[in-house]
């Protein structure tokens, strides 16, 4: 079961500041007009204390306004769950993604309602996965609105020029990227972005020419022959983006068992 974070959140802060306030406006003075009569000299807070529903409102109300106002406009926390995008996301990875970076929008609606920006070549995006909007993926920006982007014999080109790719030597993971030891790794220069990516040369992949149309993104893994990408299922429309992943802030791989703490604080380029 998908639980909608944003929604509850949405919810959680919507009830608890209507109870607080129709509390502030009526039934407190309800209660007290009640219990005092017409002696209102005695306290009204001892003689006529919050229900319980009330006190939990004016507890938490102000906890979850800060969350969502935090989740919704300025950070947001992810974790890794799957290999796509090694050697420069790891499984367990937990990382802060900027929801300001593409446009400032609404909850739930998803409505963008101030425009910050928009995703430069070579970013680490986090976006709603177009078949399933209720997922988040996370993979780097390869075309952008008006590209033509072709992958063909593990080689990248971007509007008929080659991406700029340098070998670099055989990959050695570690914790559950033990899997992918053996792999290729080169150093790719993608827009003004140098990262690494990982591929096998005698795996067979997914190779095409596409032209990315206004309003979308085209995406791919770092791990470029394990990533369900824009290869597979298309382009991201721009009201899908959520942010731009910018730091891991731990790293926690439950087949190492261990936190890797040279990971954190490191900036995703």
């Amino acid at each position: 079961m998908t639980f909608d974070l944003e929604m509850i959140l949405v919810l959680g802060t919507l009830i608890t500041g209507l109870i607080w306030l129709a509390d502030t406006l009526w039934w407190r003075k309800r209660r007290i007009s009640l219990v005092l009569g017409p002696d209102e000299s005695r306290n009204a807070v001892s003689v006529a204390p919050d229900p319980w529903y009330v006190e939990y409102a004016k507890s938490f109300f102000p906890v979850l306004l800060i969350v969502l106002l935090l989740r919704s406009f300025v950070v947001e926390p992810f974790r890794i769950p799957s290999g796509s995008m090694m050697p420069t996301l790891l499984v367990g990875d937990f990382i802060v993604v900027t929801k300001y970076s593409y446009g400032v929008r609404l909850p739930v609606t998803r409505t963008k309602i101030l425009d910050t920006g928009e995703p430069a070549r070579g970013d680490v995006m986090v976006f709603r996965f177009p078949a399933n909007p209720r997922e988040d993926y996370i993979k780097r920006v390869v075309g952008l609105p008006g590209d033509q982007v072709v992958y063909r014999n593990k080689s990248l080109y971007i509007n008929g020029e080659l991406v700029a790719t340098t070998e670099l030597d055989s990959y050695i993971g570690v914790g559950s990227g033990t899997v992918m030891t053996g792999a290729r790794l080169a150093e790719e220069q993608l827009g003004e972005v140098a990262h690494q990516i990982l591929y096998w040369p005698n795996r067979p992949s997914i190779e095409g020419e596409v032209y990315v149309p206004e309003g979308h993104y085209f995406v791919l893994g770092d791990n470029r022959d394990n990533s369900n990408d824009s290869r597979f299922w298309g382009f991201v429309p721009e009201h899908h983006l959520v942010g731009k992943a910018v730091y891991i802030w731990m790293n926690w791989d439950h087949q190492a068992s261990k936190v890797d703490i040279s990971r954190i604080g490191t900036r995703i380029q």
